[in-house]
């Protein structure tokens, strides 16, 4: 089961415990991925303009508070419970679908295109 766990901005007291915390994360092999992002500042969303093309609307925006993220790769739900208890900041977390698992009409197309 793969998980997406994501991350608030958190005080730079925190760098230590969350180095430390990846560390488990690497030694465990559960880690699959793990980035910290630029903040909101410095990216853009796209949204539906009125003739119905897309506009570009760069940030900040309020509601983005991802400082940072991990995929993790575990074999149950309680064991990513486990580890988002062991994180020291506060997470949230989203199971991964696999392609297999959406049934929409492109799902073949996914599958081929990521490989």
């Amino acid at each position: 089961m793969r998980f997406l766990m994501t991350a608030a901005p958190s005080g730079p007291e925190l760098v230590e415990a969350m180095g430390d915390y990846d560390e488990q994360l690497v030694r465990a092999g559960v880690l699959l991925a793990g980035e910290v992002l630029h903040p909101s500042s410095a990216g853009f969303r796209t949204e539906v303009a009125e003739d119905g093309g897309r506009v570009v609307v760069r940030g900040p925006f309020a509601e983005a508070v991802i400082a940072g993220f991990w995929v993790l790769q575990v074999r149950s739900r309680e064991e990513m419970v486990e580890w988002a208890r062991r994180c020291p900041v506060p997470v949230t977390v989203l199971q991964v679908r696999a392609v297999e698992d959406v049934e929409v009409r492109f799902a073949a197309e996914i599958r081929e295109f990521t490989g």
